[in-house]
């Protein structure tokens, strides 16, 4: 098979994080291919993804803009958009209280709709294993 890309991905074994529908979808990964312009990312979830998504890698402070490139099995290729950002800038990132006020009322809102729907399923297996 011949090598396509233009820099040689080094081999790692690095915790990822892809972030997607404006911050509101993640999905942990692994970073097991990675070079200035794209990685490979091992997935445990079948999940769609974007075309494309940010990914976070806390070991290396670094947020960078992905763009999906192949998908086969439980990997995926991604090229790099630009050059990688920092993780958190401390001043600019920083949301302000009522930003942070309303992000806890969503999450609690979809925790409660979470517990309710886990309790109908619950529900629905006791009534057929009974």
């Amino acid at each position: 098979m011949s090598e396509l890309r233009r820099e040689t991905r080094l081999r790692t074994f690095l915790k990822g994080r892809i972030i997607f529908n404006n911050g509101n979808s993640s999905m942990d990964c692994l970073v097991r291919d990675l070079s200035g312009s794209g990685a490979r990312l091992m997935l445990s979830q079948t999940a769609t993804l974007p075309g494309g998504f940010d990914l976070l890698i806390p070991a290396k402070d670094r947020t960078y803009k992905a763009t999906l490139r192949w998908r086969k099995d439980d990997s995926i290729g991604v090229t790099f958009a630009e050059e990688p950002a920092r993780a958190a800038a401390p001043a600019a990132a920083e949301p302000s209280t009522a930003a942070l006020l309303a992000r806890i009322q969503e999450l609690e809102a979809e925790n409660a709709a979470l517990q309710r729907q886990l309790k109908e399923a619950e529900a629905m297996l006791l009534e057929r294993t009974a």
